[in-house]
Formats: C-alpha cells, structure tokens, sequence
C-alpha cells in the first residue's frame, strides 16, 4: 500500500514537473519574426508577429506619434520609439509593456542605436541638437547643442544616423553642416565637424557598408556626401540634377532618403517634386535614366533580393503603390491598396510586404513574389512598419 502511495505521488509529481515545462515552453519565443507599427493618433504602437500575421498586443501610452520611428536592441525584444513630442520611450515586445519614457526634448525627429547596442541617440529640432542616453536605463549620457559657432543660434538636427566605431554622423538644418561625433567615451564626446556641406540639409541615409552618408539638400539642388573611408577629403555635392531643377514644381511631399533603393551598381531614387523614380550608377553618383511612375513619389523600397522595387506616392496619389522590375525598369503592377499608404515594409526574407493605409486604418499585406493580396487587419492611423529583421542593420 505505502509503495502505490509512493509510486503514485512520483507520477503526480513526474506530470507536474512536465507540465510546469509545458507552461514554460508555451511562454519561450524568439524576436526574429516580431514588428511594430505606429498607431500614430493613438500615442500608441501594435506589436506584431509575420510568420502567422497576426497582432500580438498593444502598447499604449507613448504621447505624440506623427512621424514617430524606432530602433531595436541587437536581441530584437526591445524597440525605442521616437516621439514628435521629444518622447524617448522603451517598450518590451515579449511582454507587451512599456518599460521607460523620457520626455528629453521638445521636438524630436529621429534617433539611432550604436554600434554595440549600449546607446541611444536622439536628434532634436527643439531645442536643437543630440543627446545620448545609455540603452538600459535611459539615463543621459551626454548632450551635444547643435550650435556651430560661438553665440550662433542652435540648429535642427536631422538625418541621424549610426556609424561603424561607436559613432553617429548627423546634419544642421540652419548651418548647412555635417558632424560626426565619436561616443567611444559617451560622457566625453569628440566631434568632427564639415561646415559648408550644403544648403539646408533635410533628411540622410547611409549606405549599407556604412561608407557613404548622404544628405538631401533643400535649398538647393544635389546632395552632400561624406566618404567615411576617406574623411579628410571632406564633403563632396553629387547629383546636381537631384532636386527641384531648372523647372520649378510643387512639392507635396519631400521624398524620404531612407527609401533609396540600392540594387546591385544602381540606385533606384525618388524625384522631387516628379512622376519620376531616377535611377543612378551608385559607383560614379550619376544618373543613368528615369522611370515615369503614378505620382511624385515617397518611399522606393527594395524587396531584399533587389530584383524589384516598390514605390508610394505623395498626395492626391496617395492610394496608389507601383512595382517596378528593376532588370527592364518597367511599372509591372500598379496596385490601390486605399486612401493614404505611408509606408512599405518587407518581411526578413522578402516574401510579402506590408502597407499601412492611414486614411482607412487598416494593414494590408501582399505576395511579393505573385503581387497578389494575401490579407488585412485593422489598425488606427497606421503609419510606420518596422519589423526587427532592422535589429542587424546599420543605419536602421
């Protein structure tokens, strides 16, 4: 009787033990796979899973979202979204919670996490400048004023961007400069500065072996570029033609240098102000010709293997998403997802893409091998999609 008794309280515990493993397991998984989309009216973000489409949860609370984006840590489990309102919040994919947020400015456009993933920084219009805040614990690290001379007023800092080294090179608005701050010791940070870069730098990208930042220029036609292999040659204006032109046309919207395409030896770039996608040989920064498309457009993406691009459109074509085959440089699909698509987001490996549709709050996902819709969740005033595939990138 004492061993049944013995016997059946090592199966109880045995069954117990395997189902504290099973609840364990039922709780364990990865980042690779996991996004964020801004919900932008909301002050809040969905976090999102691509390989069963779905929405995890949601987090809310994060203040101002217009023309919010976000970096991840190098382990995918946490985004750090930028907020308008100079918001810096830290939010948990895995556990769907806000962590930390900082208000640390009062207009911010943008940020970047360092090299090793142990900084955040943060680009401000107001009250100009960058400052730096250690990944763990969002404390600040270090302020950089954006002042370019003595008694000079601060200028809007934009297109932030990581470096190799534990750098970050950024760009003045009002002082026409390119700086590259060295955060080796982020309490002691050293600054390399090229004043004359250009007119009224408005946005930069970096390209993916993190050679070559470039900036668009407002005020004037080209863009400024900084070889970082070759510094001391400083900065160069490439593409004269790129901007406005000789014929002066309205702008609806200006088109985000982050939507660069790069494709084998060519660069597929939106026109400013026309229904023209360029496309440059990246190697000499010239252009080698033009593809007409729908509207002026906003974001040209790459899928991953570079084969195709996709490209939205700024107002009143806004409803309208067109592919193009790079080899041919042909439209072969144009597509009318709804009123109002922001952005384009491939999953990791290219095979569907993701649109937000503000206008009709609402997701839309397509094959981006057959070009056919595969299908839609809600979503209010969806505006940014990252997925955390961004995680091992530079400049993402």
């Amino acid at each position: 009787m004492r061993l049944r008794t013995l016997l059946a309280l090592g199966v109880a515990l045995s069954l117990g033990g395997c189902s504290q493993i099973l609840r364990g397991n039922e709780e364990v998984r990865g980042t690779g796979d996991l996004g964020v989309i801004i919900e932008r009216a909301a002050g809040r973000v969905q976090v999102v899973e691509t390989t069963g489409r779905t929405v995890l949860g949601e987090i809310d609370g994060l203040g101002d979202l217009s023309h919010a984006s976000l970096v991840f840590s190098r382990d995918g489990r946490y985004a750090y979204v930028f907020g308008r309102d100079g918001g810096l919040t830290k939010v948990d994919l895995l556990k769907r919670i806000l962590v930390k947020r900082v208000v640390q400015g009062g207009n911010s456009i943008g940020g970047a996490i360092s090299q090793d993933g142990k900084l955040i920084a943060v680009s401000n219009y107001e009250p100009g400048g960058v400052k730096v805040f250690d990944a763990e614990s969002l404390e600040q690290l270090c302020d950089i004023p954006a002042v370019p001379a003595s008694g000079a007023k601060a200028s809007k800092v934009i297109g932030l961007i990581d470096l190799s080294e534990h750098r970050f090179a950024f760009s003045l608005f009002e002082a026409g400069e390119i700086w590259v701050a060295d955060l080796k010791n982020p309490h002691k940070p050293v600054l390399t500065k090229y004043p004359g870069a250009g007119s009224e730098p408005y946005d930069a990208f970096i390209t993916p072996d993190g050679r070559y930042y470039v900036a668009g220029l407002f005020g004037e036609d080209g863009l400024a570029m900084l070889d970082l292999w070759n510094p001391e040659k400083g900065v160069k204006r490439i593409l004269a033609n790129y901007g406005k032109g000789q014929e002066k046309l309205p702008v609806y919207k200006m088109p985000h240098l982050e939507g660069w395409a790069l494709t084998g030896s060519e660069a597929l770039v939106p026109a400013v102000g026309r229904h023209e996608v360029l496309v440059m040989d990246h190697g000499r920064w010239q252009e080698v010709g033009r593809i007409p498309v729908h509207g002026q457009p906003v974001f040209v993406v790459a899928r991953p293997d570079g084969r195709q691009v996709w490209v939205n459109f700024a107002f009143p074509h806004n409803d309208t998403v067109q592919v193009i085959d790079v080899p041919t440089r042909k439209v072969v699909k144009t597509l009318n997802p709804g009123k109002g698509v922001l952005h384009m987001e491939f999953t990791p490996r290219g095979e569907e893409v993701w649109l937000s549709v503000r206008d009709e709050d609402r997701i839309e996902i397509y094959d981006a091998n057959s070009l056919e819709h595969l299908t839609s969740f809600k979503s209010d005033k969806p505006s940014g999609i990252f997925f955390t595939s961004r995680a091992g990138r530079m400049g993402m």
